[in-house]
């Protein structure tokens, strides 16, 4: 009997511990899957919250709802008074930031808001918007929902294109590490059903200072993520080459102080998959990889000067050199040594001929 006793007790625990938990049934809440923050004034912003809406055999239909507030929590209250059933934010996928708030205002107080909250996943994707991001998430973008659009276009661009990896985490990981500025996609609406990344936006104490342009986006990400696919054109006076199924990585290496010297090891390997000139010969090729190079160097040096200028580091050489250095002092390296950091970058480029000559 005391088997049986057992077992009847742990059944009845469970009966009343399931009792204890608060259900929501799908049909009966509203899920939340993009929100954006766009600039009032100084002390009010603009929520705008997409829900879509999915009907039997028909693309979801987006409802958008928006409220002006102080912080976040009391946009979506001011939302759940005109939606018709409780709002949630179990499905966020999408937060969007527009650039004016970013610049003017700032974002850190929101992103806190939603690192306090639970039902928030760490993968959710963060971006900054050129434009309202009201008009943005209004719009149509096929037959996902303009949210899941987002996302995906973000995922697409991580994976395959120029954008580094992204995500709510990897942010706040950035802003929290001493010696690193964080950084989120940009995207614009550029005609009716389309959007774009239109760069990266660099963040200090919250406040975009800087935009890496799409043309610059390939050798940031050579700097500060690896390639496992991504294509970029090289130019010679033969012709001009396509190289996809780019591969990379990168190695940083403390080579001198005082003045502190940084040398970057970066290696490419891509395949050429359309030449417009002549034949490919392999004096040709030979051309393409020192081009490749001079062009990885060149526009590598230039961006890290920039950062440099405006007392940013994306790429976070500030935290490399502390991981070298015994007692380590941030104050005299934003103060001294960043704004005579030298350095180097040494690409290695290996292509090879296949594909479509032109």
């Amino acid at each position: 009997m005391k088997p049986i006793l057992k077992i009847s007790r742990y059944i009845c625990l469970l009966f009343i511990l399931t009792g204890c938990v608060k259900k929501e049934i799908l049909d009966e809440i509203s899920l939340i899957e993009g929100i954006g923050f766009d600039y009032i004034d100084k002390e009010n912003i603009q929520g705008t919250v997409v829900i879509p809406v999915y009907l039997p055999d028909q693309p979801p239909k987006n409802n958008t709802f928006t409220a002006e507030a102080e912080i976040k929590k009391s946009i979506l209250q001011d939302i759940q008074r005109e939606a018709a059933d409780p709002i949630v934010t179990g499905s966020l996928e999408v937060v969007l930031f527009s650039k004016t708030l970013s610049e003017k205002v700032g974002i850190l107080p929101l992103v806190d808001a939603f690192q306090r909250d639970p039902a928030v996943g760490a993968g959710l994707y963060l971006a900054v918007v050129d434009g309202e991001t009201k008009k943005l998430l209004a719009g149509d973008y096929g037959i996902r929902g303009n949210a899941d659009y987002i996302s995906k276009l973000l995922e697409h661009n991580v994976k395959n294109e120029d954008l580094p990896k992204t995500n709510l985490q990897l942010f706040l990981a950035d802003f929290y590490q001493e010696g690193k500025t964080p950084f989120l996609p940009q995207i614009k609406h550029i005609g009716k059903g389309k959007m774009a990344i239109n760069g990266i936006s660099l963040l200090r104490s919250g406040k975009m200072v800087d935009l890496i342009k799409p043309d610059e986006m390939f050798s940031f990400k050579l700097l500060v993520d690896k390639y496992s696919e991504g294509m970029h054109r090289v130019k010679i006076d033969n012709g001009e080459a396509a190289i996809r199924s780019i591969h990379s990585s990168h190695n940083y290496e403390l080579t001198k102080r005082n003045p502190t010297e940084i040398t970057v090891h970066l290696k490419v390997e891509g395949v050429i998959n359309e030449f417009t000139g002549q034949e490919l010969t392999p004096k040709l090729m030979h051309k393409l990889q020192e081009q490749f190079e001079k062009d990885i160097r060149k526009e590598c040096i230039a961006m890290i000067n920039r950062f440099k200028e405006k007392e940013i580091d994306p790429i976070g050489f500030g935290h490399f050199v502390k991981t070298q250095t015994r007692n380590f002092d941030f104050n005299n390296w934003r103060e001294n040594q960043y704004k005579d950091l030298v350095v180097k970058i040494k690409p290695e480029v290996k292509i090879s001929e296949s594909g479509v000559i032109e």
